[in-house]
Order: structure tokens, then C-alpha cells, then sequence
């Protein structure tokens, strides 16, 4: 499998990286400090640790740039994103190339960057989770998607159907 990335000198697996641990915490998966590394931060542990300078803004992503019929790179997988509510919420479906059940779909704008998370729920698909980053520079959805029976996670991409 072939994958570009659109920053020149970060390879491909950096990127995914980042997306996915970008996203750890949406799925309650985030490193928690120990109290010892409160203490080397900043004094004892009950001692606050004073908070980073703000970032300048960063440019948003419009999270309907994630509507729409998405294509894996690797097959005949598609990922349909329709309406997208005020909290995240999204209409999805999966086709393999038949219909799959899906649980849930959220599109969330983080920081600079725009999430699309879906978990399958079906025969086969017991909690099968996508986990995406927006890419914009190439319009494609890049990050991994676990496979709950093999308990395996893979790295994947979708490009957006072309309208014939």
C-alpha cells in the first residue's frame, strides 16, 4: 500500500501518530500524570502546576469538509459522512460492499484539526472503531482503524469518491 503525505521531510507514520494521539483523549485513552511527575513539574503534588502559554489561534477546519462518500485506499470500503449536528454527532454509513451497521459517528474540530471517529457495530464488526484525521492539503481522512476480533489496529486512508 502506497501512502503521500502532504508535508515534505514527516513520513507517513508520524503523521498517523500524531493524529492518533491527538485523538487518545476523545476516547478516554490518555496518559494520566502520576503524582511524582506533578512534583518534578512544578513542587509537591498538591502544588498546581501553572498552565503553558496559550497558542495562537489556529485556522479551523469546517467540519463539513467531512460530509460526503469516502473511499479506503486499500479496497472497496466506503465511509459515508452526511448531516453533522452542533455536538459532533454524524450520520454515517459503512458499505463492505454491503451495508454495516454503525453505532456511532462523531466529527469533532480539535485545535487546528477536524476527527472523524465511527464505530461499527454488526455481524463481523463487533466494535470496529475508525479513528480519522482531515487532512485538507489532499482532501483525505487518515488515522487507523481497529479490528476488535483480531484485537489489531491498522493504519488506513480514504480518499473522497469522485462524482462520475
Amino acid at each position: 500500500m502506497t501512502f503521500k503525505v502532504p508535508v515534505s521531510g514527516v513520513s507517513r507514520a508520524a503523521v498517523v501518530a500524531l493524529l492518533v494521539a491527538s485523538m487518545a483523549g476523545q476516547f478516554g485513552c490518555a496518559p494520566k500524570s502520576k503524582p511524582s511527575e506533578k512534583a518534578s513539574a512544578g513542587g509537591s503534588p498538591s502544588t498546581p502546576v501553572p498552565a503553558p502559554a496559550a497558542a495562537p489561534a489556529s485556522p479551523r477546519v469546517d467540519p463539513s469538509k467531512a460530509k460526503g462518500r469516502w473511499v479506503r485506499s486499500d479496497g472497496g470500503y466506503v465511509l459515508a459522512i452526511g448531516a453533522i449536528d452542533a455536538d459532533g454527532r454524524a450520520e454515517a454509513a459503512y458499505f463492505n460492499p454491503n451495508p454495516i451497521k454503525v453505532a456511532w459517528g462523531r466529527v469533532l474540530q480539535e485545535g487546528p484539526y477536524l476527527r472523524v471517529s465511527v464505530e461499527l457495530r454488526d455481524e463481523n464488526y463487533p466494535g470496529c472503531i475508525y479513528k480519522l484525521g482531515y487532512i485538507p492539503e489532499t482532501d483525505r481522512l487518515v488515522g487507523t482503524y481497529f479490528q476488535a476480533q483480531l484485537q489489531q489496529t491498522y493504519e488506513v486512508e480514504f480518499g473522497r469518491e469522485q462524482v462520475r
